[in-house]
């Protein structure tokens, strides 16, 4: 994304010998994440520099590897669906209550905000355009960009190549034709070949 000159909160890829120097260079509070992270799981926060190390030591339990990224909060994250290099879905995901993530899990269950999705033509142009244009560079894939907006402008928070697709959330724009689209698209693929 550096490369292309795609905005992103500062993020480094840790390993155990390079973790707190990282994290330091972040400045807390700070964002840990495991690289098959999904949806708030194995994503968590580092308040404090006194934090990190048991924080780094359980984390490393499950990965060789770790993301750490800056900390941008905001009220609600973007998601923009990018399907063959064009844009195919909006939706916007509200922080679950009391919690700095779209998903709170805790001894008493999941919790979440509402979400909104609406047709690409209604989300901010500028999101719709990162998107679009940080998901080109990995390929012509179903890709599910997740993006903030900090102070106006669109920064890319990560780029999911297994996007879910919920029934009712996702879908809840387009219908079927979300689907069609895919099973499209993915057809055209194989016949080309």
């Amino acid at each position: 994304m550096a490369r292309h000159r795609i905005a992103t909160p500062k993020t480094f890829v840790l390993t155990k010998d390079n973790a707190l120097d990282g994290l330091r260079s972040l400045g807390f509070p700070c964002v840990l994440k495991r690289p098959d992270s999904s949806f708030s799981s194995g994503v968590a926060r580092c308040d404090a520099e006194t934090d990190a190390a048991d924080m780094l030591a359980s984390f490393f339990e499950h990965s060789e590897l770790l993301v750490a990224q800056e900390y941008v909060p905001t009220e609600f994250d973007w998601r923009i669906g990018v399907l063959g290099g064009e844009p195919l879905f909006a939706c916007r995901y509200g922080m679950a209550p009391d919690h700095w993530q779209i998903v709170k899990r805790d001894e008493v269950g999941v919790h979440e905000d509402d979400s909104e999705t609406m047709l690409v033509s209604a989300a901010p142009t500028n999101v719709v355009k990162l998107s679009t244009r940080a998901a080109n560079q990995n390929g012509e894939g179903l890709y599910g960009m997740d993006l903030k907006v900090v102070r106006g402008k669109a920064v890319v928070i990560e780029i999911n190549d297994n996007p879910n697709l919920d029934a009712g959330v996702e879908d809840e724009a387009l219908g079927d034709e979300l689907y069609r689209r895919i099973m499209q698209h993915f057809f055209w693929k194989l016949e080309s070949r």
